[in-house]
């Protein structure tokens, strides 16, 4: 079986689904993780990186980092070689988000073409955050699904990423303060709205949540290692919600809802 997942940055395939990666690519399924642009454009978020060294040269830093995140993961990886628009306001001339849509999907049906996945995933239309990548990578990949579709090539089903959801904050947050521990997810939970779409699959990895871990701290200049996603215990997590979730957005094959499996239903 062969799994595709489309993501914006370098990070982004550490910090969403990577332990349902991990796990699929340990039980022999082949992984294909393709990243849209470099990053180029990104902050520095881990202090103890913000050097002038580390942002003169941030595109080849990222790369670094992305190769040393596969190899943890055990899976492959590729870009498809366009610029990181930022978060700057007005988008750059030569950005991802601005470049023609036709294009982006050529690009990435080639890859689909040649990797012939079973199963794709991707963002759903928000994006997960507002960052124009994001919502640009939704929109190339959902548009290459259909572009294949009825050919060799076919991707039998689509999920969207159901990660760092209200639903999850409120039960680490609830699981941390029952028992006397400090949360610091409180506040983000007046924020968060609650989900868009329901979650139809629930895949089982807490075993491989310390290689998504080890993973993600990959990503140095992204990740702090003392704030932020790595600050809640890692054995709570795994008893509260040992799943990473999913919301099976297409499938060209009988499904039954809900899934424990994104390759339910497919046969080879």
């Amino acid at each position: 079986m062969r799994l595709m997942a489309v993501h914006a940055h370098p990070d982004d395939e550490s910090s969403k689904g990577a332990a349902t990666t991990a796990r699929y690519a340990a039980e022999g399924a082949e992984v294909l993780i393709v990243t849209c642009t470099g990053g180029e454009r990104g902050d520095v978020l881990n202090p103890a990186m913000d050097r002038p060294e580390i942002r003169a040269d941030l595109a080849a830093v990222r790369r670094r980092e992305m190769a040393a995140a596969r190899e943890i993961l055990g899976v492959r990886q590729r870009f498809l070689g366009f610029v990181d628009s930022g978060m700057s306001g007005e988008l750059p001339e030569d950005s991802f988000a601005r470049e023609p849509l036709e294009r982006a999907v050529a690009r990435l049906v080639e890859e689909i073409e040649e990797f012939r996945p079973d199963v794709l995933i991707t963002y759903d239309e928000t994006g997960g955050y507002p960052h124009p990548d994001h919502i640009r990578t939704h929109e190339v990949a959902v548009a290459a699904f259909d572009a294949v579709a009825g050919t060799p090539a076919e991707v039998a089903k689509l999920y969207y990423f159901s990660v760092f959801t209200r639903d999850w904050f409120q039960a680490l947050h609830e699981a941390m303060t029952e028992r006397g521990m400090k949360s610091e997810m409180g506040p983000l939970l007046t924020e968060l709205p609650p989900p868009k779409l329901p979650v139809t699959t629930r895949i089982p990895c807490a075993d491989y949540f310390a290689v998504r871990d080890r993973a993600l701290l990959a990503h140095a200049t992204q990740v702090d290692p003392e704030t932020g996603f790595m600050a809640h215990p890692r054995e709570l997590e795994r008893e509260v919600w040992p799943t990473e979730d999913y919301f099976l957005a297409r499938a060209l094959v009988p499904v039954t809802l809900p899934e424990n499996d994104l390759f339910a239903g497919i046969t080879r």
